[in-house]
């Protein structure tokens, strides 16, 4: 089954697809993103689960590029980039940084998965030790955060943007741990 990368084309697949088909992808988006933080959520990883962990993270963005909408596109290219800033491999977390900051401004989402755009890359930033981009992503982040309606949501983020290596200097000059929480969103989690 293809993936494709623009809107028109998920949804023309998704209308082909059955119900039961529509709601197995969903499930298995669902099941793969809570699994990831699960794993993500372990004190020690062993190196199987540290691969696992990956895996299931580009199985459920895979999912949701199938049927789900830009925000949970987006929201699974953030974890995908979460995954591997906590691995410490900046490549990729930068790379999946990226594409979740261009889902967002291409199609318009501000609010919760803008701002963890954002602090996807400025984790991302400071496991590459790009200490001038981590500083001016945790910034964008931290006004775009400012901006999330639900105050749930917005503390929520702003507790997490703290943990990004550097975030409490870089507050206190004016512009941690690498283990965030999860950005529950409806429509990611099952319940």
């Amino acid at each position: 089954m293809a993936q494709w990368s623009d809107a028109s084309g998920r949804e023309t697949m998704a209308r082909r697809m059955s119900s039961a088909d529509r709601k197995s992808h969903r499930r298995f988006a669902a099941d793969c993103f809570n699994g990831t933080w699960k794993l993500l959520l372990k004190k020690k990883r062993t190196r199987d689960e540290d691969l696992e962990m990956i895996h299931r993270a580009h199985a459920s963005r895979y999912h949701w590029g199938v049927v789900g909408d830009a925000t949970t596109l987006a929201i699974g290219e953030w974890q995908v980039s979460h995954v591997y800033s906590v691995l410490r491999r900046p490549e990729p977390a930068l790379y999946h940084g990226r594409e979740s900051l261009r889902i967002c401004r291409e199609h318009g989402i501000g609010d919760f998965p803008l701002a963890y755009a954002y602090e996807a890359l400025a984790r991302a930033s400071a496991v590459a030790g790009r200490g001038r981009d981590a500083r001016r992503f945790l910034a964008l982040g931290r006004n775009a955060g400012r901006r999330i309606r639900e105050a749930d949501d917005r503390k929520l983020f702003l507790d997490d943007l703290e943990t990004v290596p550097g975030a409490r200097s870089a507050r206190r000059s004016g512009s941690g741990s690498s283990k965030g929480k999860r950005p529950a969103r409806k429509g990611t989690r099952r319940s």
